[in-house]
């Protein structure tokens, strides 16, 4: 007589990058291309049933991430958790990347156990394009940015606000309660970055956040107003909302994370441009064939 065994279900959690250009954001829709339907896809392919994965956020269309985090559920599997990395990756489009998994505890879930997340913004400022950085950043150069600016209205976003002058409609959140855990803004040459990490964050939020800010850097919207707008909820005035294209998903923080660091810890690469200045024309050594005659003639003329 056959004894009843009961299921064994084991829980895996991945680290995922993408590049979110080609996406129509993280969560699962109809007639839409989505990181979360191709990662289950590629999963169920592998196990033969559906699965469904919950990621720590869910990124809007266009926005990237450097280090999401996901989990899902598997019922008498035999692969290793450690395993679904390379053979995800074997499956997955070009666009997306698990850099690691591993086995968790059946309570452990990716957003709900989450402490906070931390987003990037990248600012392009000098006046000419560069396709290699256009991908990953605003191209603003419209008007000088001040960074000092941008960093003196960031201060007062620290600790736990009401944020609804940055929650964009069609959000299922009841409320607008954010804590701001840190806010930094500084510049590398060209390039501005605006860090932001909160135990969550509205839907649209970075990114109507960011379209003000940049009003305060620019000088046209001053820092006592860009204050009052979000402390009395003045949403009719947030207007504009930075492009996607300049947004990542950092990273998440957890309690009990089984990754080590190198794994998620700033794996988004920082854009460096050196300052070059051209010499002028005439301060150019000259390599011209005449002067490659000339010294090639030197050299006969002193073997003979």
């Amino acid at each position: 007589m056959a004894v009843w065994q009961p299921e064994l279900t084991s829980r895996v959690a991945l680290v995922i990058q993408y590049l979110g250009t080609r996406f129509h954001g993280w969560q699962r829709q109809p007639q839409q291309r989505t990181v979360q339907e191709e990662i289950e896809t590629a999963i169920a392919n592998v196990l033969g049933y559906p699965v469904v994965i919950h990621g720590a956020g869910r990124t809007d269309a266009g926005v990237h991430a450097a280090a999401q985090v996901a989990h899902f559920n598997v019922v008498d599997c035999p692969i290793p958790a450690h395993r679904w990395a390379a053979i995800l990756n074997s499956r997955l489009p070009e666009d997306i990347l698990i850099r690691a998994s591993a086995e968790v505890s059946l309570d452990w879930h990716a957003r709900f156990s989450a402490k906070w997340r931390r987003y990037r913004y990248t600012l392009y400022t000098d006046p000419r394009p560069n396709l290699f950085v256009k991908a990953f950043s605003w191209h603003y150069y419209h008007a000088p940015l001040d960074e000092s600016l941008i960093q003196a209205a960031l201060k007062p976003l620290l600790g736990n606000h009401h944020l609804a002058a940055f929650h964009r409609a069609g959000s299922s959140r009841a409320h607008s309660w954010v804590e701001i855990q840190a806010a930094e803004c500084h510049r590398q040459g060209s390039f501005v970055q605006i860090e932001l990490q909160a135990n969550g964050f509205l839907y649209g939020m970075v990114r109507l956040l960011l379209g003000l800010l940049v009003q305060v850097g620019s000088g046209q919207r001053s820092l006592a107003n860009f204050t009052e707008i979000w402390q009395q909820q003045r949403r009719a005035e947030v207007k504009y909302a930075a492009p996607a294209a300049g947004l990542c998903l950092l990273r998440v923080g957890y309690t009990d994370f089984p990754f080590p660091t190198e794994i998620w810890y700033d794996t988004q690469p920082q854009f460096f441009l050196p300052d070059v200045t051209v010499a002028p024309r005439e301060q150019i050594e000259p390599s011209t064939p005449s002067c490659i005659a000339a010294a090639l003639i030197s050299q006969v003329a002193a073997q003979t």
